[in-house]
């Protein structure tokens, strides 16, 4: 059975989210431009947010399987959201 290919904008946003929660600067973005660019950056400052807030590991990763979840169910497939 074929694995179904990875939404790319949720990738980034992940690995945005994964390099603040490590203490990564914004400068590391492995994007130059466009919306993978601006997906990585809004996971980042996200994932800032909750590195000065001092949320756990288990915290971090529940809301990362959170949003994508939500992610998956509210939009469509030419990213418009549902609600």
């Amino acid at each position: 059975m074929k694995r179904q290919k990875r939404n790319q904008l949720e990738r980034a946003f992940c690995k945005g989210y994964q390099a603040a929660s490590e203490n990564k600067p914004q400068d590391i973005c492995p994007y130059i431009n466009g919306p993978l660019h601006q997906e990585w950056i809004n996971g980042w400052r996200e994932g800032r947010e909750d590195y000065w807030n001092g949320f756990g590991a288990s915290a971090k990763a529940q809301k990362l399987e959170t949003y994508r979840n939500f992610s998956a169910e509210n939009h469509h497939p030419d990213g418009w959201r549902t609600a």
